[in-house]
């Protein structure tokens, strides 16, 4: 067991120097040189570092850090400590790796926005699949929703972006910026939902396993989604079996995946695309 948790933690740990030099070329080498903001506390770190002069890194550490409390309170213990450890990772690899080292790109304006997207994207993704997040506006947004249920996370994150990128435009005093962070945040939306499951806001998993109320109880447990039970019957087999039904967001399908199989390497395992999922955790029944 001991030996099990060692190499996760590892693991998790490699994930996360990697995602660090990842999104730190990204963001020295393409994105701050073009006096783009792409939202999220990166975004932010950027502006306050035009005005401070302070290292990207470290800012995005300190926006980070009441957000940390306030999700240790409010969201839970287990939801923080991997954030935590992933911004001083990232963050630390940053200020310490990447930024005194490497050149900042100087070409075309619009490459490098989508450049610095795409590793950003790539950077955050592997964050994911370890089943950690970056925090920044993710954990504002979260804390919003908490409030506010009736606002859908998107909604929240999109706004909290929108600002930084609109104060972008007032302190560059260049309508580009705006746009080239604009630009930036998509590319980086897209890629991470490339890398992990493709377009899908959602993805439904039913199960069909003998060990259906322990898959349940540790998709409740770890992902925090609600889950459906049925009964069935093979119609070769004739043997009776499980069906667990679970809907999940895009970013938990890589680690959903793995704690089914961790339970039961057999379980047969049928992923669907939802399109539109209304409910508690998803979208509110009265939206139109």
């Amino acid at each position: 067991m001991e030996k099990n948790m060692s190499v996760t933690i590892a693991g998790d740990v490699l994930c996360d120097i990697v995602s660090g030099f990842l999104q730190g070329i990204g963001v020295h080498c393409y994105i701050d040189g073009i006096d783009a903001a792409p939202g999220g506390a990166t975004g932010l770190s950027i502006l306050l570092n035009r005005i401070t002069g302070l290292p990207i890194g470290m800012l995005t550490i300190w926006i980070n850090l009441p957000l940390m409390v306030a999700s240790w309170i409010l969201l839970g213990r287990s939801r923080t400590v991997k954030t935590v450890k992933t911004v001083l990772i990232c963050n630390a690899i940053i200020d310490l790796a990447v930024t005194p080292y490497l050149p900042v790109y100087t070409g075309n304006r619009f490459m490098a926005c989508i450049i610095g997207g795409v590793l950003v994207g790539i950077g955050m993704a592997i964050v994911f699949m370890s089943g950690s997040t970056t925090g920044g506006s993710d954990i504002g947004a979260k804390l919003i929703q908490k409030y506010f249920p009736h606002i859908q996370t998107g909604t929240a994150l999109m706004v909290l972006d929108l600002i930084i990128i609109g104060t972008s435009i007032l302190m560059f005093r260049n309508i580009e910026s705006g746009l080239y962070g604009m630009i930036s945040m998509v590319v980086t939306s897209y890629v991470i939902d490339m890398t992990l499951y493709g377009l899908n806001r959602s993805t439904m998993m039913t199960v069909v396993t003998p060990f259906s109320d322990k898959i349940a109880d540790v998709l409740m447990e770890y992902l925090d989604r609600g889950c459906t039970l049925l009964e069935c019957r093979g119609a070769y087999s004739k043997k009776a079996s499980g069906v667990t039904l679970c809907v999940v967001d895009r970013k938990q399908m890589y680690k959903a995946k793995k704690l089914i199989y961790q339970i039961d390497p057999k379980a047969f395992l049928i992923v669907s695309e939802a399109r539109e999922v209304y409910g508690e955790g998803f979208l509110a029944s009265d939206q139109e």
